[in-house]
């Protein structure tokens, strides 16, 4: 088994510590998995892609995945077909959004598994900050099952101080729980 993930965000919405954390919650499981991220001009609010392998076998392939298994849109800006370019048919697309069924068929088609859920919103909500990541590790969970809720948490209090991963844990209960699959 090998997944392939390719998360797109903005600098500054977290896509390369998510990547970082479904990797460490995949190796908590018992799989293998690396993250990595490809940057373009560093700064705040410039796109980054993240990238991630989890496998039952050792991986030793760290070019830039073209065509992942899951495409996760951490920025709801980047909602397009161009972020999906290379996706799997049948492949889940997970976003952050506002939109709805109808809008979104409107946007992947019949062509991809869709989930989304309104990270922003939770995030402002607990974090009082749009950092989105924890919330779309939670949503890749609860609509594809490659990672668990119990190993993302483990993982988030192994990463961050308690005060911390206590607000991450509210933002990835909320967003599991609230995650809509199409």
């Amino acid at each position: 088994m090998l997944t392939e993930i390719r998360w797109h965000g903005r600098g500054g919405q977290g896509a390369v510590t998510a990547a970082e954390l479904t990797a460490y919650a995949s190796v908590i499981r018992g799989l293998y998995a690396i993250a990595f991220p490809e940057f373009g001009a560093e700064r705040r609010g410039a796109p980054v892609t993240a990238y991630n392998r989890i496998s039952t076998k050792v991986i030793y392939d760290r070019s830039p995945i073209e065509n992942p298994d899951i495409v996760v849109i951490l920025d709801p800006s980047m909602v397009n077909l161009e972020t999906v370019r290379g996706l799997k048919e049948g492949g889940y697309v997970v976003v952050n959004t506002v939109k709805k069924d109808p809008e979104l068929k409107a946007i992947f088609g019949e062509r991809y598994r869709v989930a989304y859920v309104n990270a922003t919103a939770i995030a402002m909500e607990v974090f009082r900050l749009p950092i989105v990541n924890t919330a779309m590790i939670a949503a890749l969970a609860a609509a594809t099952g490659v990672v668990d809720l119990d190993s993302i948490l483990e993982a988030v209090r192994a990463r961050f101080s308690a005060r911390v991963a206590s607000l991450n844990e509210q933002v990835i209960r909320r967003a599991y729980e609230l995650t809509e699959v199409m």
